[in-house]
Order: structure tokens, then C-alpha cells, then sequence
């Protein structure tokens, strides 16, 4: 039987464990905080629960336009969500070790290193400490898989502090809706960020090193996102870089390099994430890393040892959940020689949950013009939908595109309320290399935002 150590339990270690107990292997994973990784318990899930409920609110700020009339100080008790937000992080863990426990798998709560490309030197932490604490233990592997994540990235100009300057994974401890909250960087996770405390009523200040927020997605989608964030009464700041931030008793000061000052009652640092590749004798067994410190993997997840494969954001190869969960799979069926489909990034959906949401796949128009590819392109706003305008939708639309002469999906773009539902039609698309016909002449609910698709797909028939 073969044996497959996993070092990290987020979702491309318990997915990859997953896969190669089904497969027949012999599986150990070793998590050092808790099954689920960061995804789980202080990144995606508890993120996306806080926005859930910032997206309420700003459905009910909108209700008299659908007739219904609130009251004006319907506000949210952050104590209440976040207590939330922690509880169902550590149910959604708790499920997820049930499901390695049914399938056979040892899961091992402590620390672990490569001492070679087969031996792995295993730490347990004590019932009682989260600290690895134990005597050491080696582990002989057939195949191991890294899939350590990554963390907050903070600067010695700005240190956190847990209470008033925090990282995005420190947010939930907060009791109260910050009054004015300062986010640093204009990224997805600062945007996303910047739209919840926003929805939840604290007045925000988004400090964006570039032009504008969210550069590196489609311009359409983040001109449209930045012109909601100032309608709903954001102030966002372009090309202003942080210099430092400092707390000055019961505020805190952003300092720029220009020498301005934003004055706030909090801070939110995100500054992006570096890899946990530290201390894990990775250098010593022969496994590369790049200059920022990611494993680098081909597209089925090998490393430069053989038999040590890597998954997730330690590889920092797209950073996303979805992403991390594939290639810890792929990683399993290469090494167990199941069939093998290499991880290919032109077919990834990923979804930014502001509100509204930014859902894309494929090729981008950025990929489009770099590689000189002839496409036609369609921007339908979601205004002229029928179902948007019943529900008070003003921002949004429906992008295809699709390759000129052929009319085959290659890409596409929503931007609306759950964009992250009606994008999976588009993937679809994309995946299969269906045509715009094809998208078109699947039948649509009447009426229905999906119907925008259909529409967009019929106005890109080949002539």
C-alpha cells in the first residue's frame, strides 16, 4: 500500500487526502491549526460570512425601491456576526474532519519537516498547546504532498497589533463597527474588505498604490466597482502608497509617501500573503523555490524532487480555494497513476465578493491582447434585464468572448448580485468549448439575470 504524507490540511491537503484513500493509499495528514487551513478558519469562509451579511444590509438599503418600507437605524451587532463568522469556521472544520475520519485517514495535529524526498519528521502538539510539543517521530512516506498556504504579509513600518492596525486574519476578533476603517491595498482581498465594512455602515478609506482598485481584473469590472464604492460614500485614494501606519491611542495614522496623512479609528493591512515554506527542510531536500519564497510545480503538481508534489497557496500559483483543491487532486492521480489532467489556469472561475460580485473565467482581455488573438466581445448591462429591474439591480453586466470566424467561448465576465452562480454557465462554455450558439440555444428561465447570458451569447452569432 502506498503510504502519502500531506503536510497541511487546507483544501489541497484534505482534498488530496481525500482522493488517495478512495484510490487505496495509506494516508497521513499533518495540520498544525485546524483541518480546513486558513481557507477555513481565517481566510475564505470567515470572509465570506462576514459578507454575507454586509450584503443584507445593502439589499434592505435598497428595499423602498422595491416597496418596503425599514426602519432607519437597521444596523448590524459586529459582536453578533463575527461570533458567527468563528462558529461556523470551526463547524465547517469539524465537518471536514469527519469526512477524513470516514475515509480511514490519520490526521496528526502538529508540525512536520522533509528530512528526505521519503522521510518526514513529525512534531505532535500536546492535547492543550496548539504548539508543537512532542517528542519527534520519522515518518516514512512513498510520496509526500505540501500544501502549507500562506499568510498575511505585513511590513516593519506597519505592525499589526490585533486591536486597532490588523490583518484579515484579525478582524474578527472586533466587538464593534469600526468608525472609520483605513484599508491598505486595492486588491481582491482589500476590496472585497473595503465593500463589506462599507455595507456594514463604517465609513471606509481604500489606499490603492495604482490608478485604480483591483488592477489586475477587467477594467470594465473595476471601473464599474470603483464608481459603486464612491457612490455608496467610499472614499478610495489612487496612487497612494503606505509609508507606515501607527496607532496613536484610540486612532490610528496611515502616513503615504507623499507625506499625506489618513487619519482612521482602524487599520486593515492588506498587503498580499507569503508562502509558509519556512522551516520545512525544503532547501535541504533539493525542492525549489522562486525569489518570493513559492514552491515551484509544473502543471500536475511535481516539484523538483521526485515524489514531493505541492498544492495550494504555498505555490502561489493562483490563489484561490478552487485552484488549491485541484492541483492537491491532480498531485494524487499522477502519483497513484490514476488518469491525470494537467491543471490548466484558462479554464479557472474565480469570483471577487464585493458587492456587487465579480465573476470571470477564462481568457481575460488582458490574455486576449497579449497573445494578438482575434475575438468578438459583448458587454450587455444588466440594467436592461428584465428580473434586474424587478429587483432594484443598477450595476452590473454580462462580457463573452468568443473567437472570431469560430464563435467559440474562450472567456467571459459577470458583474452583478451573485455573479459567482451565473458565471458557472460561462464555464461551462469555456470548459467544453461550446460556441455562442450553443450557449444561446440552451433554453433560460424568463425572467431571469441568467437570461443576460444567453442574450450576450446570441449577440456574438458568427456572421
Amino acid at each position: 500500500m502506498t503510504h502519502v504524507v500531506i503536510i497541511g490540511g487546507g483544501p489541497g491537503g484534505y482534498e488530496a487526502a481525500l482522493v488517495a484513500a478512495r484510490l487505496g493509499a495509506q494516508v497521513t495528514v499533518v495540520e498544525r491549526d485546524g483541518l480546513g487551513g486558513s481557507t477555513v478558519l481565517t481566510d475564505c469562509v470567515p470572509s465570506k460570512t462576514l459578507i454575507a451579511t454586509s450584503d443584507l444590509l445593502t439589499e434592505v438599503e435598497s428595499s423602498a425601491e422595491l416597496g418596503v418600507e425599514v426602519p432607519r437605524d437597521v444596523r448590524a451587532d459586529l459582536a453578533a456576526v463575527n461570533d458567527r463568522v468563528l462558529r461556523l469556521a470551526l463547524a465547517q472544520s469539524a465537518d471536514i474532519a469527519g469526512r477524513l475520519d470516514r475515509e480511514g485517514i490519520e490526521v496528526v495535529r502538529g508540525t512536520a519537516r522533509l528530512l528526505s524526498a521519503r522521510e518526514v519528521e513529525v512534531v505532535e502538539a500536546s492535547s492543550s498547546d496548539q504548539e508543537a510539543s512532542g517528542a519527534p517521530r520519522v515518518v516514512e512516506a512513498d510520496a509526500v504532498i505540501l500544501a502549507t498556504g500562506a499568510h498575511p504579509r505585513v511590513s516593519p513600518d506597519a505592525l499589526p497589533d490585533g486591536e486597532r492596525i490588523l490583518t484579515w486574519e484579525q478582524v474578527y476578533a472586533l466587538r464593534e463597527i469600526p468608525e472609520h476603517m483605513i484599508v491598505v491595498g486595492s486588491g481582491v482581498t482589500g476590496a472585497e474588505f473595503a465593500s463589506a465594512y462599507n455595507g456594514l455602515d463604517a465609513h471606509v478609506t481604500l489606499v490603492s498604490s495604482r490608478d485604480r482598485v483591483l488592477p489586475g481584473e477587467d477594467e470594465d469590472a473595476a471601473e464599474l466597482i470603483e464608481d459603486v464604492f464612491r457612490e455608496r460614500g467610499m472614499t478610495v485614494m489612487g496612487q497612494s502608497r503606505m509609508a507606515s501606519v501607527r496607532r496613536e491611542g484610540d486612532q490610528v495614522v496611515v502616513t503615504l509617501t507623499d507625506g499625506r496623512e489618513v487619519v482612521g479609528s482602524h487599520c486593515l493591512l492588506a498587503l498580499g500573503s507569503i508562502p509558509n515554506t519556512a522551516d520545512l527542510g525544503l532547501e535541504d531536500v533539493g525542492v525549489a523555490l522562486d525569489d518570493a519564497g513559492f514552491v515551484r510545480v509544473d502543471r500536475v503538481s511535481r516539484t523538483s524532487v521526485p515524489g514531493v508534489y505541492a498544492a495550494g497557496d504555498c505555490t502561489g500559483v493562483l490563489m484561490l480555494a478552487s485552484v488549491a483543491a485541484q492541483q492537491g487532486r491532480i498531485a494524487v492521480a499522477h502519483l497513484l497513476g490514476d488518469a491525470v489532467h494537467p491543471l490548466d489556469l484558462q479554464k479557472v472561475s474565480s469570483n471577487i465578493f464585493t458587492s456587487p460580485e465579480i465573476a470571470t473565467v477564462g481568457l481575460s482581455q488582458r490574455a486576449i491582447d497579449e497573445a494578438g488573438l482575434h475575438v468578438d466581445v459583448v458587454m450587455l448591462p444588466l440594467a436592461t434585464n428584465a428580473r434586474a429591474k424587478m429587483q432594484g439591480v443598477r450595476h452590473g453586466f454580462v462580457k463573452l468572448f468568443s473567437r472570431r470566424g469560430m464563435g467559440v467561448v474562450v472567456g467571459g465576465v459577470v458583474v452583478g448580485p451573485r455573479a459567482s452562480e451565473l458565471i458557472h454557465a460561462v464555464s461551462l462554455a469555456v470548459s467544453a468549448s461550446l460556441t455562442v450558439d450553443q450557449v444561446a440555444d440552451a433554453f433560460t428561465v424568463y425572467p431571469s439575470m441568467s437570461g443576460s447570458v444567453a442574450e450576450a451569447a446570441r449577440s456574438l452569432h458568427p456572421r
